[in-house]
């Protein structure tokens, strides 16, 4: 009897061959790749201008400081927790800056530079130390990050809105709008220059620093990093702190952009920050997140934004829309950690 082979089939191994390369790339990346090509084939097929130059640098000009307050998000997410109030931040940042330059610039006109780096330093304190209130009650007291943080949003919005009774802050110094909001060094907006340099300082301190190792180690098991000799609650108190301060390098870019300190800024950035994350590969289990995945998914939420302003896609829908991208992340995110671990 002569026994049959059956032929290969060029058609299935070239299937699995393409599911396979789609999984390396989820697994990878995660949800992220394919939101954004769905997002850029409907936005670019509803509106003419979205895949314009102006437009694409437009967009990377407002994403830069989402971007920033993600990246900040991102470690609290790595740490095992999340901050909630990075929204306040913000704005605590912007307004307590303007109140400082708009004191200062009585005492010291002459001294404009002198004005603008006290204010900005008073605003990254104020940020720092919203940051490391969190940071503790997170780290010694055993609070749950959701508890602390909502609770330091409440806070410092109110505070804002006592410090300003509810109206902007203006008359700041032309210099600093010149310079930190509209200015352009070696062809490069000012903002994403500023936004390079925090990622830079980032990747190395994540890649090439104890600190980075010990982070990602606490987040993934804290007991396990206790027990290895790595001092938990100091990662944990610097993790908030450090998100506090970048989130308050985004309030003081926000202020020069808009020359006025409003205790409303940063209202939305909590959520569009973690979405940004979870949409870029951050687990929220902690432990697991890649610095350029998260550059990546706060641009995406910033393209889904300007694809749907130029749609004419109302602001309220907008939100609607942002709590269903979240949604999505997060369920990948489950499904994804799921196949890492049968790796």
């Amino acid at each position: 009897m002569s026994s049959i082979v059956p032929e290969n089939n060029p058609s299935s191994a070239h299937k699995s061959s393409a599911r396979d390369w789609i999984m390396k790339i989820f697994l990878h990346w995660g949800v992220m790749p394919f939101l954004l090509v769905i997002a850029v084939i409907t936005f670019s097929l509803m509106s003419s201008r979205f895949l314009t130059t102006d437009n694409l640098i437009n967009l990377f000009r407002q994403s830069v400081y989402l971007v920033l307050v993600s990246l900040g998000q991102m470690l609290a997410l790595i740490s095992g927790g999340f901050d909630l109030s990075v929204g306040t931040i913000v704005a605590v940042s912007s307004v307590v800056s303007a109140l400082t330059m708009g004191a200062l610039a009585l005492s010291f006109p002459d001294a404009i530079w002198l004005v603008i780096t006290l204010g900005c330093l008073a605003g990254l304190g104020a940020a720092m130390l919203i940051g490391m209130v969190n940071g503790a009650g997170v780290a010694v007291f055993g609070v749950s990050p959701f508890i602390m943080t909502l609770g330091m949003q409440s806070i410092g919005f109110g505070i804002a809105l006592f410090l300003t009774a509810g109206v902007p802050v203006s008359n700041l110094p032309d210099t600093l709008g010149d310079v930190f909001g509209f200015g352009v060094l070696l062809g490069v907006p000012v903002p994403i220059l500023m936004m390079l340099l925090i990622l830079a300082l980032m990747f190395v301190l994540l890649n090439y620093s104890a600190w980075g190792r010990h982070l990602y180690a606490v987040g993934s098991n804290p007991k396990a990093a206790l027990l290895s000799g790595i001092r938990v609650k100091p990662v944990l108190i610097s993790a908030y702190v450090l998100c506090a301060l970048i989130a308050g390098v985004s309030g003081l870019l926000l202020t020069a952009r808009t020359a006025s300190g409003d205790a409303n800024l940063g209202g939305s950035m909590a959520l569009e920050s973690i979405a940004a994350c979870v949409i870029g590969g951050v687990s929220l289990r902690g432990g697991i997140g890649r610095l350029e995945n998260v550059v990546l998914g706060a641009i995406f939420i910033g393209l889904v934004q300007n694809g749907m302003n130029l749609a004419q896609i109302g602001s309220y829908l907008q939100i609607v829309v942002l709590g269903v991208l979240l949604i999505i992340a997060v369920v990948f995110d489950r499904i994804r950690q799921r196949r890492l671990y049968r790796l």
